[in-house]
């Protein structure tokens, strides 16, 4: 495993930098940033037309158990995260300034700033005696990396399908959106073919069946939004009862045949014939519903802002209250809460 280099940014010490120079410098421990904030990507770019929908939620528990089967990344969300307390608040509420890290124009490196300094302080030493760190450029562009790839999955299960070109460029974007955060680029792959071989080699080779991974796969105990307060106890249990094998199909569907055979899972023709035909309803409601309905609320500012809708300048929008974590933890970084 990648040793723990990570310290603290000057961000968090008592003396604020000016805003350009925080923005630009990236967090210190992760040199090799860049030297100015990246033009931003906009409407133009495939990555804003396939990014920021609706159908993307299909592919959370994916998402999420795919990220913690990193061992750093898995022993952080296991020590560090409120995430199995509060999951339908907490994937509601990131996927704001995740998402305005792609469609927050001239403000998107503040907006990727900000979701790298939420991590200063996840680290520690695993269950094994190994270190990790939120902040290890190799474990944040794995994050990274399953965005890119659950972008291209998105793309070709419920988007009409990609062409090569299209991945291509989708690859060369994703390095321009990686690069708003600020971090070493080190761990980048530096071509389309390089990131498959990258890709392959983590879901070979690096990747494992932990708590955390296996956890964001059980639905049983995740507890009801607070927006559902009012829904009696045994109506949302016969939901989760619905919802687990549903979530359970959608993410064995995607997984990487190594990733399905190490987290236990078998998969049938049977099973691909339908999840093929369930995709094909999903793009079918994609082309006949209006846009508007399929784009996330930031996404929908951002188009918005873009075509001269909204001022330029509007401020960009945030989750919902409801969306927020337990006020007791309201003050702390790590658990994506915004100034609201």
């Amino acid at each position: 495993m990648t040793q723990d280099t990570s310290e603290t940014c000057p961000a968090s010490h008592g003396t604020r930098q000016p805003e350009e120079q925080v923005v630009a410098a990236g967090c210190p421990v992760t040199s090799g940033g860049y030297d100015a904030p990246p033009a931003p990507l906009g409407p133009d770019s495939l990555t804003w037309k396939y990014f920021g929908q609706w159908t993307g939620l299909l592919q959370g528990p994916w998402a999420g158990s795919m990220q913690n089967t990193h061992p750093q990344l898995g022993a952080a969300v296991q020590e560090h995260s409120i995430f199995f307390l509060e999951r339908i608040p907490r994937l509601l509420r990131s996927i704001y300034p995740i998402g305005g890290v792609v469609f927050d124009g001239d403000r998107a490196p503040k907006t990727g700033a900000e979701v790298r300094d939420y991590h200063i302080g996840i680290k520690g030493v695993d269950e094994q005696g190994r270190r990790y760190s939120a902040l290890n450029p190799d474990v944040f562009y794995w994050a990274h990396a399953t965005f890119f790839k659950s972008l291209l999955l998105s793309a070709e299960k419920f988007g009409g399908g990609l062409t090569e070109a299209d991945k291509r460029q989708l690859f060369d974007e994703h390095i321009t959106w990686y690069r708003t955060y600020g971090m070493s680029m080190r761990p980048v792959p530096k071509s389309w073919e390089e990131f498959q071989e990258y890709w392959d080699h983590m879901c070979n080779n690096v990747l494992e069946n932990n708590w955390a991974a296996r956890e964001v796969m059980d639905l049983s105990t995740m507890p009801k939004h607070p927006s559902l307060q009012w829904l009696p106890d045994w109506m949302w249990k016969l939901n989760l009862k619905v919802m687990q094998p549903v979530a359970e199909f959608m993410t064995v569907a995607i997984y990487d045949p190594p990733v399905r055979e190490l987290m236990g899972y078998t998969w049938s023709p049977r099973q691909e014939w339908l999840h093929q035909r369930f995709c094909e309803v999903v793009t079918f409601l994609t082309k006949v519903l209006p846009d508007r309905w399929l784009w996330h609320p930031r996404k929908r500012s951002a188009m918005d802002r873009a075509f001269g809708r909204l001022p330029a300048d509007s401020p960009l929008v945030e989750t919902p209250a409801r969306n927020l974590p337990p006020e007791e933890y309201r003050g702390q970084p790590q658990f994506y809460c915004p100034n609201v």
